[in-house]
This record gives structure tokens, sequence and C-alpha cells, in this order.
């Protein structure tokens, strides 16, 4: 890419800023020419980042082309992990339906307004398999949490710290810390947020393909 190309990245679905903190800190480092990252979501972002956009995902997608799209989009109802409650015959089915026609056609928006592409969930129920399954212990992290990666004109994410005999070592409770955190107001965004691992390696793998 010449030095002097813009690049545009954007992350969507994010309120932690941990994605986007990351991708601004390999540009900034790394990069010569102009480039901005920003963040999406409806909600505002919890750095209060002037980068950060309080919009509908599908509409800043849809604004125009970008380099580089990151979305991790809503999986309460296509996750496996909600199948007692969404899966067939249960009373949330219709929902479940909905989400993943509505994911299908968000996958393809992002693909049609980006250079490169990434959608991230939880294993799930989508009719289209990920490339990649990651893990939080393959990034520095010992911790599990299974998130399939959807690549558009990118190779697979490579583990960048792995801490697998850490994890092993641990309790079950410390394994899956996630999956036992208590009822609270901000359960969802707690198990929603990005490992700080995980996003340092997407930016800085991905990053450079922006770049080379």
């Amino acid at each position: 890419m010449a030095v002097s190309e813009a690049i545009d990245i954007l992350i969507a679905f994010e309120q932690s800023g941990v994605t986007r903190r990351a991708f601004e800190r390999f540009m900034g480092r790394s990069y010569d020419g102009p480039w901005a990252v920003v963040s999406c979501d409806l909600l505002p972002s919890e750095d209060h980042s002037l980068n950060h956009i309080v919009e509908d995902a599908v509409t800043v997608i849809g604004s125009q082309h970008w380099n580089l799209i990151l979305a991790p989009p809503p999986c309460t109802a296509i996750a496996v992990s909600g199948n007692a409650w969404y899966g067939r015959g249960m009373p949330k089915n219709a929902e479940r339906l909905k989400a993943v026609e509505w994911t299908t056609n968000l996958w393809n928006l992002i693909q049609a307004h980006s250079s490169y592409g990434i959608m991230e969930n939880p294993v799930g129920i989508l009719p289209f398999k990920p490339s990649q399954y990651i893990q939080p212990w393959e990034h520095g992290h010992p911790e599990s949490k299974k998130t399939g990666l959807w690549l558009h004109n990118l190779p697979l994410l490579e583990e960048s710290n792995n801490v697998k005999d850490k994890f092993d070592a641990l309790p079950k409770n410390q394994q899956q810390r996630l999956h036992y955190l208590g009822p609270s107001k901000d359960r969802w965004k707690l198990r929603s947020k990005t490992f700080e691992g995980i996003g340092e390696a997407i930016a800085t793998q991905y990053g450079q393909v922006l770049i080379d």
C-alpha cells in the first residue's frame, strides 16, 4: 500500500474501545500515512473517546467503503449456549431464525463494504462456518471462550502468546470465569468485552496486512 494512501478502520458493535485502542497503537507506530480508527455502537464508549460513533452499526458499516471492518455482532439468540431458550420448539425460536437472517445479511454487508473484514462470534448455529476458532489462552489469557472468526480476504489469526499450561493448571471456575459470573446489570457487558490480548493480536497481525 502506498504510504500516502489513507486507511479507514471500523470496529463495529464495540463499546469497550479495546480493539480500537489496539489498532490506534499499531497504526500510530507503524504507518506514516493518514489513517483513522473509529468504533461504533448504540451506546457511548466506556473510554469517552471522540473516535466513537453512537449510531446503529449497520448504518455506519454501509456508509462508506472501509479498508477493514471488525464486527462482533449480538450473539444471544444464535449462540449454542442459548439453545434452551432459542432452540427448535422453544419459545424464542422465532427470534433465533430472525437473528440468523440478520447476521447473515450483516456478513454480506461487511464483505461488500470492506477490503478486509472480520466477524467475531461465540460458537453458534449460523449456516456458514467460521474461518477458524480461537481461544483467549492462545493470546495470553488463561481462560476459555471458544470464539469463531469469519475472515474476508485475511489469513488465519496466529497464536500470539500461548498460556495453555497455565490454563490447564487452574480450577474450572477460573478457566471459565465468564460462564460463572453471577447475575448483575453488567454481566452482559463483561461477557462480551474483547480480551486485551486478542484485540492486540488482531490489530498487530491484520494491521500489518493493511500497510503491506
